[in-house]
């Protein structure tokens, strides 16, 4: 499972899908030229942005 953490305060997150319970894991997108982290259901039920902490976005290691 992708845990994200926030730089500045160490708060983290863990998700998993609505829809089938399954863990979210990391993942990249590229919008416009630009590489964006997001979170994916691994059975293809969607994606999010990935959270946002202390005005930033939280990061996950992969």
């Amino acid at each position: 499972m992708a845990t994200y953490e926030c730089s500045k305060c160490g708060m983290g997150v863990n998700a998993t899908c609505s829809k089938c319970d399954a863990p979210l894991v990391n993942d990249k997108i590229n919008l416009e030229g630009q590489e964006v982290q997001v979170s994916k259901c691994p059975n293809e039920h969607g994606k999010i942005k990935s959270p946002m902490c202390c005005g930033e976005d939280m990061t996950c290691k992969v």
